[in-house]
């Protein structure tokens, strides 16, 4: 049996750049932290006389060929490592999917380090991250960038950089301990109640950006620059002027978002500006945008911002950052 535990990440800056429509052009650069919400997977080899695959998730599903699985991610990863029978795979997770914390590639990450270790390999974290992406952009053709998965592969704040070619450079970002947990008892994490799929948004900047449109071009250049700046107001500790910065962020963010019609578009504006007028300094939307989860940068008015939200019906999901990454807790 093996157990692997894969974290959740929240994006700090620089989300958008790293879709390749992108970074093919234009190079990008991002910063991610992982957190203690995590994918569980359990693999476990069945008797040769139960040849069947069983792969429990949200469903159950029990097939005798690798192809009749519905669940893609599964069924990629399984034919990828060439596993085609006697195996029962099981995942558990600590958030719901299509929340913004990237919990599908944290399941791929999961899936595939699980599967490795399953079939005794040692996989480098890089590589194994880059075989999630492949996984998900390649076969699968989804409209999503290398965010996800190197942020749970490695676990941490990192600062990530991808040149035109694809390659990802992965430099932790460079705060002192008390920093660093500063920085994790001011950001609060609110669940808006809201699940959304991020397909739309991202296929929009990813047509817009193929399309070279000046407009989202430069929206994310800026984006890219200003996480450059957040990079280094966190290394010199100046944590508020960060807050200030993420506030900057959200407005950019809106600019490129304000063509999509979001359901929930109006509530989320409101609730922005209740916590920033309720002690938030700044803050943003996790992965796309649409729903999910708020996070929040607050100092000085904690207590005033989750009564304020709480009276918005948003949950509070207190986190803490994760250092280990992606690793296999069970193997026997």
């Amino acid at each position: 049996m093996i157990i692997s535990r894969t974290p959740v990440r929240i994006s700090i800056a620089g989300g958008g750049t790293d879709l390749p429509s992108y970074y093919r052009k234009f190079g990008s650069f991002f910063i991610s932290a992982a957190i203690n919400k995590y994918i569980y997977i359990i693999a476990f080899r069945r008797p040769e006389y139960y040849p069947e695959i069983y792969l429990r998730y949200s469903k159950v599903e029990i097939v005798n060929s690798v192809n009749k699985l519905r669940h893609d991610l599964a069924r990629e990863a399984l034919k990828l490592l060439g596993i085609k029978k006697a195996i029962e795979i099981t995942s558990i997770a600590d958030v719901k999917a299509e929340t913004g914390l990237g919990s599908s590639s944290s399941y791929t990450v999961g899936l595939l380090h699980a599967l490795h270790a399953y079939k005794r390999e040692n996989v480098p974290i890089q590589a194994l991250a880059e075989e999630a992406c492949k996984l998900e952009i390649g076969r699968l053709k989804r409209p999503i960038g290398k965010q996800d998965q190197y942020s749970t592969a490695f676990g941490g704040i990192n600062c990530y950089e991808i040149d035109k070619k694809g390659y990802v450079t992965v430099e932790p970002l460079r705060i002192s301990y008390n920093i660093a947990n500063e920085l994790e008892q001011n950001l609060l994490m609110f669940f808006t109640g809201i699940r959304r799929d991020a397909a739309k948004i991202l296929r929009h900047q990813n047509q817009s950006t193929l399309r070279n449109e000046k407009e989202m071009i430069n929206n994310l250049h800026y984006v890219k620059e200003l996480a450059w700046q957040i990079r280094r107001v966190l290394e010199q500790g100046q944590l508020r002027k960060f807050g200030e910065l993420m506030h900057e962020h959200w407005l950019t963010k809106q600019k490129r978002q304000a063509k999509i019609m979001f359901p929930a578009a109006k509530k989320i504006e409101r609730w922005y500006s209740i916590a920033r007028a309720n002690g938030a300094i700044g803050g943003k939307i996790v992965g796309a945008g649409g729903g999910g989860f708020f996070i929040f940068y607050c100092k000085d008015q904690k207590d005033n911002l989750r009564k304020a939200l709480a009276r918005e019906g948003l949950i509070e999901t207190p986190f803490q950052f994760d250092y280990e990454g992606t690793k296999i807790i069970l193997n026997f």
